[in-house]
């Protein structure tokens, strides 16, 4: 089952994750909340849509945007809307 750590944590582990240009997107009720901070990032994917930021935070350390996902994505990535993916340092298993 794919699962996303970061400094000891785990972020998110599901076995209904989708894989879109190499990235694992996780189900959004498969994310462990606590470590998650919104952000104010955005950025855009010509076929995906508009990408929103989360920073990470566990034990007193952050990774900011470290995680990233499509609230609302165009026709093309409807299978990974609300899905979050993750870089910047957090493992990703599958």
């Amino acid at each position: 089952m794919p699962k996303a750590t970061w400094n000891g944590a785990v972020l998110a582990e599901s076995n209904r994750c989708e894989v879109v240009e190499g990235n694992t997107y996780f189900p959004p009720d498969a994310i462990h909340t606590e470590y998650f901070q919104d952000s104010s990032t955005h950025t855009t994917c010509p076929w995906k849509g508009v990408a929103s930021y989360y920073t990470l935070a566990v034990e007193g350390q952050t990774n900011t945007d470290a995680a990233w996902y499509y609230p609302q994505t165009k026709d093309a990535a409807k299978n990974i809307e609300g899905y979050v993916a993750f870089w910047r340092g957090v493992t990703v298993t599958p």
